[in-house]
């Protein structure tokens, strides 16, 4: 049984705890937070109060949606409960509510342990030191070193690398690989122990990389061993440098090899921010958080460049079917695409410019290894700064095209919608901008007359919007392609992008 001491009790710590009244007390280090989403974990409200100092206690109440959260100092609690005043703070997106408890101490007793092993070690990471392991922490080993990791809510993209980097603050990582099931973001990690992973899995489970977006989902893999045999951007052993990066997969810089030897991996990333929490004071904005997501995967699965660029350099294209408008709608799906070269001398390669360098990250992240036109094209960033368009009176064949001002752009009005739907490559199309006359049969013959074959289709309640799936992820890339901005009548244009969902 938990109990909380008010500092002036006569030595009674059973007394029962009384959910606080929403009478305003005076400033105390111990707050209560209110409306807590279900299934809120005690990282999650931990990560409320690590940005204003020490957090020395917490205890839950799962059953009322509340909690109470001990600061090391009395200034730290009134600088929390000051900031929220002005900024609400959410937890998974839900808005909670903070004020000062009526007690002075939080006094929890040995049933408590699994909250103070998360506060020692959310406490670490914050602290950029590695959390102790040992009986303090009362830990029940896992059986496996072994964790399966999936980031839901995938704005900005996620590598390997980015991965190394935050769970490396808990001891060694010895393998990783990565790879996209049910149309989401996965790896496995493994640790050099059991214990290790279990320390990482429940400080981090549920924790945010990037503000808002990127959000850690983390269990116990039943393989207590990974096999892996290519050093590229998709898996790394850390143990074995010498591996081959495998067929078409960008190999590591020899440099970095040499650096994954040392002792200190972490250092290789070092700079690049890591886990925020929402609404945290210098929590990384979606702008730096994309350009922070294009560095980290800049270091190693880049190998040359910066990360800086926005011009992308696609290769191993179709030539004979690829067009600067047919590159301008796909990579549009990630970005504002500028300009599109395709290469005069080497027409089965482009250049793309997209807006920003997070943008140009965003589609290479997506896109490198998708299959167009029947042939996997291949996505790196450019050592080009710019596409340059011809001379004046050159004709160049139609091979460059100026979409600065294209009214297509998906991206140009601050705060769309469009930011939280950046999906990869899947077999389900999301449409909108549906006429009310169409029909399922319409939109079905429409599809599979650009090519393949339509599995299922599902209309939204307002028969707007529907979800049609494809066969193949290369027949949705493909009636993308040819679909998005379709004239239905009525200027009514399809607009057409990649879903998470399945029918």
């Amino acid at each position: 049984m938990s109990s909380i001491s008010d500092g002036t009790s006569n030595g009674s710590d059973s007394k029962k705890l009384r959910v606080e009244d929403r009478m305003e007390a005076p400033p105390s280090r111990v707050l209560h937070i209110r409306k807590l989403p279900n299934e809120t974990s005690e990282t999650e409200v931990i990560a409320l109060g690590l940005p204003f100092g020490k957090v020395t206690n917490i205890l839950t109440l799962k059953g009322k949606n509340q909690a109470f959260l001990e600061l090391g100092t009395e200034e730290a609690a009134i600088t929390m409960v000051n900031y929220y005043s002005t900024v609400t703070p959410h937890v998974r997106n839900v808005p909670v509510f903070i004020q000062y408890s009526n007690h002075k101490e939080l006094k929890t007793d040995a049933g408590n342990q699994r909250a103070q092993a998360v506060l020692q070690a959310v406490s670490a990471v914050q602290g950029g030191g590695t959390p102790t392991s040992g009986s303090d922490l009362a830990l029940t080993a896992a059986s496996s070193p072994v964790l399966r990791i999936i980031i839901d809510n995938m704005f900005y993209p996620v590598t390997l690398d980015v991965l190394q980097q935050i769970f490396s603050k808990f001891g060694t990582v010895m393998k990783i690989i990565t790879f996209t099931k049910n149309n989401q973001f996965q790896a496995l990690l493994q640790f050099n122990d059991p214990s290790t992973a279990q320390q990482a899995k429940i400080a981090l489970d549920g924790q945010n990389i990037y503000n808002s977006c990127c959000t850690l989902r983390i269990d116990y893999s039943k393989l207590v061993n990974l096999n892996v045999k290519y050093n590229n951007d998709k898996s790394r052993d850390y143990t074995r440098p010498e591996l081959p990066a495998g067929d078409g997969q960008p190999a590591m810089d020899p440099n970095m090899a040499a650096a994954f030897q040392g002792k200190d991996s972490n250092s290789l990333l070092a700079g690049t921010p890591a886990l925020t929490s929402d609404l945290s004071p210098g929590a990384l904005s979606p702008l730096n958080a994309a350009a922070a997501a294009a560095a980290a995967a800049g270091r190693v699965a880049l190998s040359g460049h910066s990360g800086s660029s926005g011009v992308l350099l696609a290769s191993n294209l179709n030539e004979e079917m690829v067009t600067p408008q047919s590159l301008f709608t796909l990579f549009g799906v990630y970005g504002d695409t500028q300009r599109v070269k395709i290469l005069y001398n080497k027409k089965d390669s482009a250049l793309i410019q997209m807006a920003d360098a997070s943008q140009a990250q965003l589609a290479m992240s997506h896109l490198n290894g998708q299959k167009m036109y029947g042939k996997v094209i291949r996505v790196a960033l450019s050592k080009h700064t710019s596409v340059q368009l011809p001379r004046d009176g050159l004709d160049d064949q139609g091979l460059t095209k100026d979409f600065t001002n294209s009214p297509l752009h998906r991206f140009k009005k601050p705060g769309s919608k469009n930011f939280q739907n950046i999906f990869p490559p899947s077999t389900t199309l999301h449409l909108s901008n549906i006429p009310t006359d169409v029909t399922e049969e319409d939109l079905r013959l429409l599809f599979s007359n650009a090519g393949g074959t339509v599995n299922a289709f599902k209309f939204f309640q307002d028969h707007k919007m529907a979800l049609l799936q494809m066969s193949t992820v290369e027949e949705a890339i493909q009636g993308l392609i040819d679909l998005h901005n379709y004239n239905m009548g009525d200027n009514h244009h399809l607009r057409v992008s990649f879903s998470k969902s399945s029918i």
